[in-house]
């Protein structure tokens, strides 16, 4: 069993860099479906996850190669639209299969996706919105059986913002017959990334970055080589590192613009932010105030993907603090890991998290459950004087290429052994 080692107690100082987007690159993958021949992609993350989604693309049939960050993908010999139930349970962005296995070969079967804990998480506004552009959903509670005859434009309404509903409408329209407007798309930055690279690809997409896209459908899609962009959520966990042990850390490589719910929060805690080329410097030295109240939302709100990691902060901010997580309803489950280390929290209604600031964490066992929590472990244990250990380092590897690594570029003391 892998366990991470963390002597923590002292302000970070150091600078390190931001990987690939993890969400970003998983989409763009399943993009590639959608195109006969050789598309590369660079600046990809080196994590499980990844690594799960180009088993899965070669298990379909495609022709897979990795190169570092660079990834090759050839869909010319896709063979089967039939997703193995294992790799499908491994991951949660195995959804996003759904559009472009449709617009590809006309039907899909998977098993239901898997992926971190963190309370219900269906597809039904997926398969709403594909039923209206013609696809059919046989009801089946453990499996996904998706078929149409030829995919058709439509207009459609999401009820909810979903990043996983709308990327799966952009793939299938696309490559559908007519034209598709989508009212209330999700205007995360890894969904405007998406639209950029269908485009380049060939694909009509009007409405990039607003919540109201048109999708002229095309014949064929085109090869096409692509960056992807910094992930703003590992960047975030950095900085909030930073913010925990009141340190003085530069994150290099970070999507500052995507960053400015975190940012605003941080100013307001007291830390001093400031831009150099192509990097951000975080002096927290006095950012220990606390936040009287936040709310999780859709972007450009704060992101739920960073709300375990700055509750893990506010464990020991001067005052009391309260988060409301709108995005999932079981996403507490660090308040028990947190409170082995003397924090004090209170979960009201599974939505709604009080925090009292104490004055000092203590080093812990502590295991983690789901990948954000697990990071939000590690950025706990880095406050507390002493020696952590944390345990389920698998989940944490699912969105972070090297988290023990990094840590250590901004000075922590830290170790990943086996046990």
């Amino acid at each position: 069993m892998d366990c991470i080692h963390i002597h923590g107690g002292k302000p970070l100082e150091g600078e390190a860099a931001v990987q690939g987007s993890k969400n970003g690159a998983l989409v763009l993958v399943t993009a590639t479906v959608l195109i006969k021949g050789q598309t590369v992609l660079y600046n990809c993350p080196q994590i499980t996850d990844m690594d799960e989604m180009l088993g899965l693309l070669k298990t379909l049939g495609c022709r897979v190669k990795r190169e570092g960050a660079a990834v090759i993908i050839d869909a010319s010999s896709l063979h089967t639209s039939d997703c193995p139930a294992k790799q499908v349970r491994a991951m949660r962005s195995s959804v996003m299969l759904l559009g472009p296995l449709l617009g590809r070969c006309g039907s899909v079967s998977m098993e239901r996706p898997g992926g971190c804990m963190i309370g219900k998480r269906p597809v039904d506004i997926h398969e709403t919105a594909l039923t209206c552009m013609g696809v059919r959903f046989r009801k089946d509670e453990k499996q996904i059986l998706a078929e149409t005859e030829g995919l058709k434009g439509a207009e459609i309404c999401l009820p909810f913002p979903s990043v996983g509903a709308t990327e799966n409408v952009l793939m299938a329209a696309v490559l559908a017959e007519g034209t598709t407007v989508l009212y209330n798309a999700a205007q995360e930055p890894e969904i405007t990334q998406l639209c950029h690279f269908l485009n380049e690809a060939g694909a009509k997409i009007t409405g990039v970055g607003t919540n109201c896209l048109t999708i002229s459908g095309v014949g064929k899609l085109q090869p096409v080589t692509f960056t992807v962009m910094p992930d703003r959520i590992v960047a975030g966990t950095y900085l909030l590192a930073g913010a925990a042990t009141r340190g003085i850390v530069t994150v290099k490589n970070a999507p500052v613009r995507q960053l400015t719910s975190l940012l605003d929060v941080l100013r307001k805690m007291g830390a001093v932010v400031r831009y150099e080329e192509n990097a951000v410097v975080l002096d927290a030295a006095r950012a220990g105030k606390p936040v009287p109240y936040l709310r999780t939302a859709v972007y450009p709100g704060f992101p739920t993907d960073l709300q375990s990691m700055l509750a893990a902060v506010l464990t020991r901010a001067e005052g009391s603090s309260a988060i409301e997580e709108t995005i999932f309803e079981d996403r507490f489950k660090i308040v028990r890991e947190l409170q082995k280390m003397g924090a004090d929290l209170k979960v009201e209604n599974n939505r709604k998290l009080r925090i009292y600031g104490v004055t000092k964490l203590y080093p812990a066992r502590l295991t983690a459950c789901e990948l954000r929590g697990g990071a939000a472990l590690v950025v706990a244990a880095l406050m507390a004087e002493g020696e952590s250990k944390i345990t389920g380092c698998d989940y944490i590897r699912r969105g972070y290429e090297d988290i023990c690594r990094d840590l250590r570029l901004l000075g922590a003391d830290v170790e990943e052994k086996r046990e």
